[in-house]
């Protein structure tokens, strides 16, 4: 086994400022929405594949991947020190998994089935503002917004979150409740329209990776349907979002 006495996981969640600036992990809610979303999609998939569908949805795949798998020492003792500093035991969970599972990348590349990173999306929710926390009704409070995680099979073929980058995480994030819109026929522009607390504002994403004023967005859904546009829900705005910084000029 390797001596590996560094891990970049490890370094990353070490960043992570569990209960820290409210108005900095409520700017991003949209977008840690969307990332939750995709992790538990994820979770769904490698839970189904290792069937330990009752571990799902916080969970160490790595145990099931290969139970023999040990971490070095010293990373081991690194890792069980810093998880006195983490919160909750579901994300506590996610963080060893996280450790684990990339060191285990690291170590024997060909071990790790060819699924989608498992904890990469909760690892930028992380990122993006810190914990979660379960509620007695069964929701996840994301920090500004309540979040039900719903069921494995619910997430089973649901549709990908393809770009996880930061400028398409950003551009999903907003204040105000946002609906988005575009052509029914794929050729159009995306729309979104946020309603505030006393306006509303009408807004295009644009080639410049920016949010514009438009007048594009009509008044009503029935000017919408004539219009010939359709609404997105938010993983498919956010795809739209990646596929427009992908072809953006560079």
């Amino acid at each position: 086994m390797t001596d590996r006495t560094s891990s970049p996981m490890l370094d990353r969640l070490r960043a992570v400022e569990w209960m820290g600036d409210w108005d900095y992990a409520f700017g991003h809610v949209m977008s840690r929405r969307v990332l939750l979303r995709e992790y538990l999609r994820r979770a769904a998939l490698w839970a189904q594949v290792y069937s330990v569908e009752s571990e799902w949805p916080f969970f160490d795949v790595t145990q099931y991947v290969d139970p023999e798998f040990d971490l070095p020492l010293k990373l081991a003792s690194e890792l069980e020190e810093y998880l006195g500093h983490v919160p909750s035991g579901a994300v506590r969970r996610t963080c060893v998994g996280a450790v684990r599972l990339a060191e285990l990348r690291a170590q024997n590349p060909t071990a790790v089935p060819d699924l989608p990173d498992l904890y990469e999306p909760l690892v930028l929710f992380y990122e993006r503002g810190g914990e979660f926390v379960r509620d007695n009704a069964g929701f996840l409070d994301l920090t500004g917004a309540l979040f039900r995680p719903g069921t494995l099979q619910g997430h089973l073929g649901t549709t990908p979150l393809s770009a996880l980058s930061d400028t398409v995480l950003n551009a999903v994030d907003a204040e105000g409740r946002v609906s988005y819109y575009t052509a029914a026929d794929g050729q159009g522009p995306l729309l979104r329209r946020r309603e505030l607390r006393d306006e509303q504002c009408d807004e295009l994403f644009t080639r410049n990776l920016r949010w514009e004023p438009t007048d594009q967005v009509p008044g009503s859904t029935g000017d919408m349907k004539d219009a010939g546009l359709v609404e997105l829900d938010e993983i498919e705005a956010t795809n739209l979002i990646g596929a427009i910084v992908a072809n953006s000029p560079r």
